[in-house]
Order: C-alpha cells, then sequence, then structure tokens
C-alpha cells in the first residue's frame, strides 16, 4: 500500500511543479474544487525521462476515470512534459476523509453539503446533512442517488431549496 505524498514533503523543484499542475485540474463533476483538493492525486515520480502520475478515482466504476486520466497527460503535456504515464491506484480506495477541509468551504458555497462525520456515522436513509444555503439541519432526503452516485438528493425543510449531499465514502 502505498502513502499518498504530500506537496510540502517534496523537496525538488521540478516534481513540485508538476504536483501543483495536477493538482489544478477541475473536477468534471464539481468544477469548483480540484481532483488535488479531492484527495485523488496518490503519487508523482519522474522515473528517467517519463513522469508516473498515480491517481485514485472517487470510485471504481467512475465513468470520469478516463477522461481525467487525458486531462493529466494533456495538462502535463501542454506544459512541456512529454512522457507522461498515468496509473490508476485503487488501493486504497479513495475516502471522503481525503477531501481537504478547506475544499468543504467551496462544497458549500457550490450548494452542495459536504460530506460531515456526524452525518457519516448514520447510514445515508438516516443522514441529515447541514444545507449549505441556509445552514439548518431539519433536511429530508428526496432520492438516495442526486446527479451523480457520489452524491444525494435532499431538500432543507427550512429553507425549501433541494441540494446535493456529498455521501460519506
Amino acid at each position: 500500500m502505498m502513502i499518498k505524498q504530500t506537496l510540502d514533503s517534496l523537496s525538488d523543484p521540478e516534481t513540485h511543479r508538476v504536483w501543483q499542475l495536477v493538482n489544478s485540474i477541475p473536477d468534471p463533476e464539481i468544477p469548483v474544487i480540484s481532483i488535488g483538493e479531492l484527495g485523488m492525486v496518490r503519487h508523482i515520480a519522474k522515473v528517467g525521462d517519463a513522469w508516473i502520475v498515480k491517481f485514485t478515482p472517487t470510485y471504481s466504476g467512475c465513468p470520469a476515470t478516463e477522461m481525467l486520466m487525458n486531462d493529466i497527460r494533456e495538462t502535463l503535456n501542454t506544459e512541456g512534459y512529454e512522457d507522461v504515464r498515468v496509473e490508476v491506484q485503487l488501493d486504497p480506495a479513495w475516502t471522503t476523509d481525503w477531501i481537504h477541509e478547506s475544499s468543504k468551504q467551496k462544497l458549500r458555497e457550490y450548494g452542495i453539503a459536504p460530506p460531515d462525520r456526524k452525518a457519516c456515522m448514520h447510514t445515508a436513509i438516516n443522514a441529515q446533512p447541514e444545507c449549505p444555503h441556509c445552514g439548518s439541519v431539519d433536511t429530508k432526503m428526496v432520492s438516495e442517488f442526486g446527479s451523480t452516485a457520489c452524491k444525494a438528493h435532499f431538500r432543507c425543510n427550512a429553507c425549501l431549496e433541494p441540494f446535493d449531499y456529498f455521501k460519506c465514502i
């Protein structure tokens, strides 16, 4: 099992630059946060002349996996990194625990309730996430599946606004 590298732990400026480029790629389903902020980028290394990027999709059947692999290659190719190999790393499986704390506020501002440890302790049926619009916890699940498989659709009983909740995984 590979432990995730951290940007702060990198001493090589070129590797640091590649990390910054890859971490800036927006998530295709939630464009206000990047794949780096979601914790999907697991490891980057230069091996010979090639750059190896390992990333973990939010779930093994994620339909955006191929697109993200292409986005990583294209982003690095555009910046002059020609030999780029992108590998999917499924072990350990991605978890909502990997979402950066600062990114949870971005999710709220975008209208998505971020995963909440209190809500994660309950089943999805019993979860009552905080409304990202008004902050009320008087919320009700409308559908276990929202706009994507990793989200559930809720409605706030206080402000009556609908919202997606990023499920705890």
